[in-house]
């Protein structure tokens, strides 16, 4: 799946495996409570979502070139596009 950024530029969203998304949820945690909540480890935590998530290399120099806004919106497509899996569907 193509994603064009707000900045213009394009990338190509990874179609998961079961054990790619499974890392990437693992990988995420949280501190606080209600409204407090907030996850840990942010930047790093959205490299590993970068680079697992899409489908091209994705070397230092890559992320360098990504702005704030740019990681974020990759970040936040990978974790509504990629990592549902069956949620929307009624179980039987």
């Amino acid at each position: 799946m193509k994603l064009t950024l707000k900045s213009g530029k394009t990338v190509k969203l990874k179609d998961l495996s079961v054990d790619e998304r499974d890392e990437l949820l693992d990988s995420v945690t949280y501190e606080g409570v209600g409204d407090e909540l907030k996850m840990t480890m942010m930047h790093s935590t959205m490299t590993k979502f970068i680079r697992i998530g899409l489908d091209e290399k994705v070397t230092d120099d890559f992320l360098k070139k990504l702005s704030f806004s740019d990681r974020t919106e990759i970040f936040t497509a990978i974790q509504k596009e990629l990592l549902v899996l069956g949620e929307d569907e009624a179980s039987e």
